[in-house]
């Protein structure tokens, strides 16, 4: 039969099933030991904090408590299809161990971090464990009354039935097929619930519209700040590109118009002189152009403009885009100049021989995937081209993911919410 599973909810099959318990199960294993680890660190650092030493080591634990958490927040969205938003206050770069500890520790995100790390040792074990209980504990009855109840100790308890003999082996069995069949529609809503678990702790306990004035507030000043960067490089550009050449070349045709009769060979040298120097301030003014707004992103589409980047670049790449219409012109040209910085910045600094660029929409989100086969070790902030990239896309209340242990592969998702029209 043909199988599939949607988030916490709709048609579920044998495949889906099967997913969502093993999902369940790989999570039950990772939950249990990843939140006791970090809990116990997270104690024991903050404790040292009087004696001096968790002044140093407890920004280390809390970040990668915070890695830990983000990565569940990635597992929500795509296995589960809940969306957990983090909150968390910058840290200002250069920050000394005293001002990151103590301004990660003043931060609401951390403490409900720290909040959600025994609610996910214990009920979040529990609830990501029950979609593969719920599917394999069938397979006992089963085998039970298929004959295994004789090896058992007699008044063996499976379920609420009592197994002494075949008779109540075969109430073993029935309770197996019936627990079965609630699997059937109750295994994945039992994962979508997991997820809805991890929400309700480890998402923010603000109002939404507080948490959205606070964000917009940031992204604000953020396309401000990006916006008056521009229009300084735009000038600057003009200033010692185009203008300087266009100066140049008014001074040789006044030079020109006074050579005309006295020597005419020097007047033609001029000329021709003045002829490159216009080539070249036009060229000059297209990239600038090209830099504002690329005229294939204006007439093709986002799809084609990134082909067009691709064909640019000194590295093997692969470009798959599934677009079934355009996104307003803001989105396009934040999706197009994120994809741009980012290969930028794998063609400079990852070492990389090949670059697979994915762009797709789907359930009203624009998403641009960059994976390349690099050194690895791209890390958001400290300097990073990766920051600008964040807050280009945050100013459309778009996301930023990266993907880069040491050794590579690089793997970068930028996600848009958009309408295609």
């Amino acid at each position: 039969m043909t199988t599939d599973t949607k988030s916490g909810g709709g048609r579920t099959t044998g495949r889906g099933i099967a997913l969502a318990a093993l999902r369940g199960l790989a999570l039950a294993l990772v939950t249990l030991p990843g939140a006791v680890l970090c809990f116990v660190l997270s104690v024991v650092s903050i404790a040292l904090i009087p004696i001096g030493v968790g002044i140093v080591t407890t920004s280390y634990v809390l970040e990668g408590v915070r890695v830990f958490a983000n990565w569940r927040r990635v597992l929500a969205a795509e296995w589960g299809g809940v969306r957990i938003a983090p909150s968390y206050r910058p840290i200002p770069e250069g920050a000394n161990p005293w001002g990151r500890t103590f301004g990660m520790l003043g931060d609401p995100a951390t403490w409900r971090d720290l909040r959600w790390l025994p609610v996910d040792m214990t009920a979040g074990f529990v609830t990501a464990l029950l979609p593969f209980a719920l599917l394999v504990y069938p397979v006992e009855g089963l085998a039970i009354a298929a004959g295994l109840w004789r090896v058992l100790p007699d008044g063996y308890w499976y379920g609420f039935v009592r197994v002494t003999d075949q008779v109540s082996a075969l109430g073993a069995g029935g309770l197996a097929l019936a627990l079965l069949f609630l699997a059937h529609f109750f295994t994945p809503r039992l994962l979508h619930g997991h997820f809805l678990l991890t929400r309700a702790v480890l998402g923010s306990d603000r109002g939404e519209l507080t948490e959205r004035v606070r964000v917009l507030t940031e992204t604000r000043r953020d396309a401000v700040d990006t916006s008056a960067a521009e229009l300084r490089r735009i000038e600057r550009d003009l200033h010692d590109g185009a203008q300087a050449r266009l100066v140049a070349m008014g001074m040789d045709l006044g030079t020109i118009e006074a050579l005309l009769e006295k020597d005419p060979a020097k007047a033609r040298a001029l000329l021709a002189q003045a002829r490159q120097s216009s080539a070249e301030a036009l060229t000059e003014l297209r990239e600038l152009v090209r830099g504002i707004h690329p005229p294939v992103l204006a007439e093709r589409g986002l799809g084609d403009a990134v082909r067009a980047l691709a064909l640019r670049l000194p590295v093997a790449t692969e470009v798959d885009v599934e677009l079934t219409g355009r996104a307003e012109a803001p989105v396009e040209s934040a999706a197009y100049f994120a994809v741009s910085e980012v290969l930028t910045n794998a063609v400079k600094h990852s070492g990389a021989d090949r670059i697979w660029i994915d762009v797709h929409h789907a359930e009203g989100y624009l998403r641009v995937t960059v994976t390349d086969n690099g050194r690895g070790g791209a890390v958001i902030g400290a300097g990073s081209g990766l920051t600008g990239v964040e807050r280009r896309l945050g100013t459309f209340d778009g996301v930023l993911a990266v993907s880069s242990p040491p050794g590579g592969p690089t793997m970068v998702t930028m996600e848009l919410p958009c309408a295609l029209s």
